[in-house]
Order: structure tokens, then sequence, then C-alpha cells
């Protein structure tokens, strides 16, 4: 009779939850903000970057809202890049070091194949989206394509309360798992060079291991978006490296390593 099967033990350090209090978001702002005001200059560049997007992002809805999609796309291609560069420097703070503007724009290139296959995921997750949206939309209304003003008007008409109901279930749901996907994966990129889809696993540990503190922080941060959009996304210019340097910190709060068992090599005095 064989004995049974015993599986090896662990390979590399092992991501730990920690459990959260109510307060670790606010903290995670402080030191975001602590950053910020260290290096206002990579900041502030990284902030100007963000308001760009969101510029080009909201002249498309208005002249061309079929390509907004699309755009949106590309956001999602050049955003996580950009908010590598911020989280290096919070990282570099971490450790003692010095953080640089040219290190910051650069930081990614030792992870593009985790980092493309992430956005990638991101980018479709974004399509699924967009098309779940359409069929909502295609539902409610036989009016064909919506444009920026038929979603504006349906969605703010109290006579289609069933459709707003609906559409912002499967908004709701899309944004969850694309939070949950990515809220600390690509710190933890950054910080342990682990593959994208280790990376997003643990990122959803993380909301499962404390779902109240991860909405709160998820609610905290649609809040601050919201309000940095008036007037004329201006706010994005403080606010966007803001929430990028607190997102590091987010990812170092929420999760420990801890080093795997070392295994005991046979000792070679036992073999026949």
């Amino acid at each position: 009779m064989s004995p049974p099967y015993v599986p090896p033990p662990p390979v590399g350090p092992q991501a730990l939850m920690v459990s959260l209090g109510p307060l670790e978001p606010f903290r995670w702002l402080a030191a975001g903000l602590r950053d910020l005001v260290a290096h206002p200059g990579i900041g502030l560049f990284y902030g100007w970057c963000f308001w760009l997007m969101a510029s080009t992002l909201a002249a498309v809805f208005r002249a061309k809202p079929e390509y907004t999609l699309s755009l949106v796309s590309g956001c999602l291609l050049v955003g996580p890049f950009l908010a590598m560069g911020l989280y290096e420097v919070s990282r570099r703070r971490e450790r003692g070091q010095r953080p640089d503007f040219r290190t910051s724009l650069t930081c990614w290139a030792l992870h593009i194949r985790s980092m493309g296959t992430l956005v990638l995921v991101l980018i479709v997750l974004e399509l699924l989206w967009g098309r779940a949206s359409l069929v909502v939309f295609a539902v409610f209304f036989n009016t064909g394509m919506p444009s920026n003003t038929g979603v504006i008007n349906a969605v703010f008409n109290p006579d289609n309360w069933e459709f707003v109901l609906v559409y912002l279930a499967v908004g709701g749901a899309f944004a969850a798992l694309v939070f949950s996907t990515a809220v600390v994966s690509i710190p933890m990129i950054l910080d342990r060079d682990t593959d994208a889809i280790t990376a997003a696993i643990n990122s959803m540990r993380v909301v499962f291991a404390n779902p109240g503190v991860m909405l709160l922080w998820g609610l905290l941060i649609t809040t601050l978006v919201v309000v940095s959009l008036l007037p004329w996304a201006l706010g994005l210019v403080v606010i966007g490296p803001l929430l990028g340097h607190a997102s590091w910190h987010a990812y170092r709060g929420a999760i420990c390593w801890q080093e795997a068992p070392v295994s005991p090599t046979p000792d070679a005095s036992l073999k026949t």
C-alpha cells in the first residue's frame, strides 16, 4: 500500500492578510499626503497627467460618445503605469531612499510582463462592463445605440427607476470586480515582482478578508475622485497623486509577507 500523498511545502514568501480597523483608510490618506508634500514636483507631474487624461475623455464623450469606451481602454493602458510611478516614490521613502523623477518614470520596466497581463485583464473587464451596460440599455429601450445625452436622460428620469436599478446593479458588480482585482495588485507587482494572476488573487483576498474596510476605502476613492472633477477636473492634479501614494500604503497595511519554511535537506548518510 502506497503512503498517503503529502503536498510539498509552499515555495517563496506567503502573503498574509492583515485584520484592518475602520480608521485605516484615513491613515493611508494621511500617509499619502505626507509623501505628496515631501515630493510635490513628482506628484504634480502625475497629477497633470491624470488631469489631461480626464479632460480628453470628457471632450471625446461630449463630441463623439461612440469612441468613449476605446479611450477608456487607452486610459486603462496608461493609468496603471503612471500609478506605479507614484508607488515607487512611496516605496523608496519607506525604505529610506531618496525618490527621483527618472526612477519613478521607468520603474515599470522591470515588471513589464506582469503589468501587461494585469492591464489586459482590466481592459477585458472594462469592455465586458461596457457591453453589459449596452445590453441593459437595449433591454429597456428600443432606441438603438444610446448617445451620451440619451444615457444621462434615461438615468435621471424618475420614470425609469427599474432601468436605473438594473443599470446601477450591473455597473456596481463590474466596479466591485475591477476594484477587487486592482486595489493592491499593482503595488504588489512593484514590491514583490509577482505575476499578474497571483497579484490579482491576493488583491481579491484582501477585499474578502476586510470587506467593510475595503468598501469604505472604495467609497473614499470614489468620493474624492468625484469631488476632484469639479470644476474642470482640476482637483485631479492633487487628488490623483494623493490617492496613488495612499494606495501604496493600503497595500502595505493590508498584506504582510511571511517567508515559507525551508524544507530540510535529506542527510546523505541516511541513504542506502
